[in-house]
Protein backbone atom coordinates (compact mmCIF):
# COMPACT_ATOMS: atom_id res chain seq x y z
CA UNK A 1 0.00 0.00 0.00
CA UNK A 2 1.12 3.69 -0.89
CA UNK A 3 2.02 6.02 1.51
CA UNK A 4 0.32 9.07 0.35
CA UNK A 5 1.17 12.88 0.80
CA UNK A 6 -1.06 15.04 2.37
CA UNK A 7 -1.99 18.89 1.01
CA UNK A 8 -3.97 21.22 2.84
CA UNK A 9 -5.83 23.63 0.93
CA UNK A 10 -7.34 26.58 2.89
CA UNK A 11 -9.91 28.94 1.41
CA UNK A 12 -10.33 32.26 1.05
CA UNK A 13 -8.82 34.54 3.06
CA UNK A 14 -6.63 31.51 4.74
CA UNK A 15 -6.86 29.37 7.86
CA UNK A 16 -5.49 31.41 10.89
CA UNK A 17 -4.09 30.01 14.26
CA UNK A 18 -6.84 28.23 15.39
CA UNK A 19 -8.07 26.70 12.39
CA UNK A 20 -7.49 22.61 12.69
CA UNK A 21 -5.80 22.85 9.08
CA UNK A 22 -3.56 25.02 11.08
CA UNK A 23 -3.20 22.77 13.68
CA UNK A 24 -2.80 19.53 11.01
CA UNK A 25 0.13 21.55 9.52
CA UNK A 26 2.10 22.29 13.23
CA UNK A 27 1.52 19.27 14.66
CA UNK A 28 1.52 16.53 11.82
CA UNK A 29 3.63 18.29 9.57
CA UNK A 30 1.50 18.32 6.28
CA UNK A 31 2.16 21.48 4.33
CA UNK A 32 -0.41 23.61 2.98
CA UNK A 33 -0.66 24.91 -0.87
CA UNK A 34 0.73 28.60 -0.26
CA UNK A 35 -1.64 30.79 -2.49
CA UNK A 36 -0.46 34.15 -3.78
CA UNK A 37 -3.30 35.87 -2.83
CA UNK A 38 -5.42 34.88 -0.23
CA UNK A 39 -7.79 38.25 -0.33
CA UNK A 40 -8.66 38.10 -3.74
CA UNK A 41 -8.66 34.59 -5.10
CA UNK A 42 -8.50 34.00 -8.86
CA UNK A 43 -9.52 30.64 -9.47
CA UNK A 44 -6.68 30.05 -12.20
CA UNK A 45 -4.04 31.06 -10.02
CA UNK A 46 -5.22 29.04 -7.49
CA UNK A 47 -5.89 26.23 -10.07
CA UNK A 48 -2.20 26.60 -11.25
CA UNK A 49 -0.21 27.06 -8.04
CA UNK A 50 -1.97 23.29 -7.19
CA UNK A 51 -0.96 21.84 -10.08
CA UNK A 52 2.43 22.96 -9.33
CA UNK A 53 3.05 21.90 -6.44
CA UNK A 54 1.36 18.50 -6.96
CA UNK A 55 3.76 18.29 -9.75
CA UNK A 56 7.11 19.29 -7.62
CA UNK A 57 6.50 17.10 -5.18
CA UNK A 58 5.50 13.98 -7.26
CA UNK A 59 8.85 12.55 -7.47
CA UNK A 60 8.63 9.43 -5.49
CA UNK A 61 5.03 8.91 -7.16
CA UNK A 62 3.38 8.66 -3.93
CA UNK A 63 -0.20 9.57 -4.47
CA UNK A 64 -1.80 12.56 -2.76
CA UNK A 65 -4.94 13.28 -0.16
CA UNK A 66 -6.69 16.67 -0.59
CA UNK A 67 -7.91 18.10 2.34
CA UNK A 68 -9.44 21.13 1.73
CA UNK A 69 -11.23 23.79 3.37
CA UNK A 70 -14.68 26.31 2.24
CA UNK A 71 -13.27 28.03 -1.28
CA UNK A 72 -10.45 25.25 -1.48
CA UNK A 73 -13.14 22.62 -2.17
CA UNK A 74 -14.21 24.06 -5.10
CA UNK A 75 -10.49 24.51 -5.80
CA UNK A 76 -10.31 20.84 -6.01
CA UNK A 77 -13.21 20.08 -8.14
CA UNK A 78 -12.34 22.58 -10.43
CA UNK A 79 -8.32 21.86 -10.63
CA UNK A 80 -10.11 18.03 -11.52
CA UNK A 81 -11.95 19.53 -14.39
CA UNK A 82 -8.77 20.82 -16.17
CA UNK A 83 -5.52 18.87 -14.97
CA UNK A 84 -4.33 15.81 -16.92
CA UNK A 85 -3.02 15.08 -13.75
CA UNK A 86 -5.84 14.11 -12.15
CA UNK A 87 -4.74 10.58 -11.74
CA UNK A 88 -1.80 11.73 -8.96
CA UNK A 89 -4.56 12.38 -6.34
CA UNK A 90 -5.80 9.29 -4.31
CA UNK A 91 -8.96 11.14 -2.72
CA UNK A 92 -10.55 14.12 -1.00
CA UNK A 93 -11.74 15.62 2.06
CA UNK A 94 -13.66 18.37 1.20
CA UNK A 95 -14.74 20.25 4.67
CA UNK A 96 -17.99 22.76 4.49
CA UNK A 97 -17.85 23.86 0.61
CA UNK A 98 -19.85 27.28 0.42
CA UNK A 99 -22.65 27.84 -1.92
CA UNK A 100 -21.01 29.99 -4.69
CA UNK A 101 -24.36 30.14 -6.27
CA UNK A 102 -25.89 32.87 -3.74
CA UNK A 103 -27.47 36.21 -3.90
CA UNK A 104 -25.13 37.75 -1.29
CA UNK A 105 -21.90 36.11 -2.96
CA UNK A 106 -18.82 38.40 -1.85
CA UNK A 107 -17.33 40.15 -4.47
CA UNK A 108 -13.67 38.53 -3.88
CA UNK A 109 -14.79 35.29 -4.79
CA UNK A 110 -17.47 35.87 -7.56
CA UNK A 111 -15.35 34.92 -9.77
CA UNK A 112 -15.50 31.43 -8.93
CA UNK A 113 -19.12 31.34 -9.78
CA UNK A 114 -19.31 29.30 -12.62
CA UNK A 115 -22.55 27.13 -14.20
CA UNK A 116 -22.76 23.89 -14.47
CA UNK A 117 -19.15 23.33 -12.48
CA UNK A 118 -20.38 20.77 -10.05
CA UNK A 119 -19.49 17.68 -12.12
CA UNK A 120 -18.16 13.89 -10.55
CA UNK A 121 -14.62 14.12 -9.19
CA UNK A 122 -12.34 11.24 -10.66
CA UNK A 123 -11.13 9.99 -7.34
CA UNK A 124 -12.98 9.31 -3.89
CA UNK A 125 -13.92 12.12 -1.82
CA UNK A 126 -15.61 12.51 1.31
CA UNK A 127 -17.74 16.03 1.83
CA UNK A 128 -18.28 17.22 5.40
CA UNK A 129 -20.89 19.10 6.00
CA UNK A 130 -22.82 21.38 8.61
CA UNK A 131 -26.51 21.77 9.27
CA UNK A 132 -25.98 25.39 10.29
CA UNK A 133 -23.26 26.59 7.95
CA UNK A 134 -23.57 30.06 7.37
CA UNK A 135 -22.27 29.95 3.87
CA UNK A 136 -23.89 27.13 2.54
CA UNK A 137 -27.51 26.30 3.35
CA UNK A 138 -28.13 21.73 4.32
CA UNK A 139 -29.80 21.41 1.34
CA UNK A 140 -27.13 23.32 -1.58
CA UNK A 141 -24.70 21.56 0.62
CA UNK A 142 -26.40 18.18 -0.06
CA UNK A 143 -26.91 19.24 -3.77
CA UNK A 144 -22.88 20.04 -4.50
CA UNK A 145 -21.81 16.94 -2.32
CA UNK A 146 -23.62 14.60 -4.56
CA UNK A 147 -23.07 16.48 -7.71
CA UNK A 148 -19.31 15.75 -7.14
CA UNK A 149 -19.86 11.51 -6.10
CA UNK A 150 -19.04 12.53 -2.90
CA UNK A 151 -19.51 10.45 0.41
CA UNK A 152 -21.34 12.74 2.43
CA UNK A 153 -21.14 13.22 6.41
CA UNK A 154 -23.60 16.09 8.21
CA UNK A 155 -21.52 16.89 11.06
CA UNK A 156 -25.16 18.62 12.54
CA UNK A 157 -24.43 22.25 13.85
CA UNK A 158 -20.84 23.03 13.66
CA UNK A 159 -20.73 26.66 11.80
CA UNK A 160 -18.35 26.36 9.17
CA UNK A 161 -16.40 23.96 10.61
CA UNK A 162 -13.21 26.58 11.13
CA UNK A 163 -12.03 28.00 14.59
CA UNK A 164 -14.92 29.75 15.54
CA UNK A 165 -16.39 26.17 15.63
CA UNK A 166 -14.06 25.16 18.35
CA UNK A 167 -13.11 22.26 16.80
CA UNK A 168 -9.51 22.38 17.92
CA UNK A 169 -6.96 19.14 16.52
CA UNK A 170 -10.69 18.15 15.31
CA UNK A 171 -10.20 14.02 15.78
CA UNK A 172 -13.14 13.24 14.02
CA UNK A 173 -11.84 15.36 10.86
CA UNK A 174 -8.69 13.17 11.51
CA UNK A 175 -10.57 9.71 12.02
CA UNK A 176 -12.69 10.57 8.75
CA UNK A 177 -9.36 11.06 6.68
CA UNK A 178 -8.45 8.12 8.04
CA UNK A 179 -11.50 5.90 6.72
CA UNK A 180 -11.33 8.13 3.45
CA UNK A 181 -7.03 7.12 2.48
CA UNK A 182 -8.76 3.56 3.45
CA UNK A 183 -11.71 3.77 0.90
CA UNK A 184 -8.93 5.10 -1.78
CA UNK A 185 -6.47 2.49 -0.56
CA UNK A 186 -3.31 4.65 0.70
CA UNK A 187 -1.78 5.21 3.96
CA UNK A 188 -1.52 8.08 5.83
CA UNK A 189 2.05 9.13 6.46
CA UNK A 190 3.49 8.45 10.00
CA UNK A 191 4.78 11.81 11.95
CA UNK A 192 4.01 13.55 14.97
CA UNK A 193 0.33 13.16 15.74
CA UNK A 194 -0.88 10.80 12.98
CA UNK A 195 -1.81 6.98 13.80
CA UNK A 196 -0.20 5.41 11.36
Amino acid sequence: MHTARILLLPGWQDSGPGHWQTLWEQRAGWPRVQQDDWLWPRRGDWMARLEETLLDQADDGAPALLVAHSLGCHLVAAWAGHSRHAARVAGALLVAPPDLARADLPPQVAGWRRPGADAPLPFPSTAVLSSDDPFCAPERGLQIAAAWGSEIVTLGPAGHVNADSGLGDWAEGRALLDALAQRAGVALPAGPGTTA
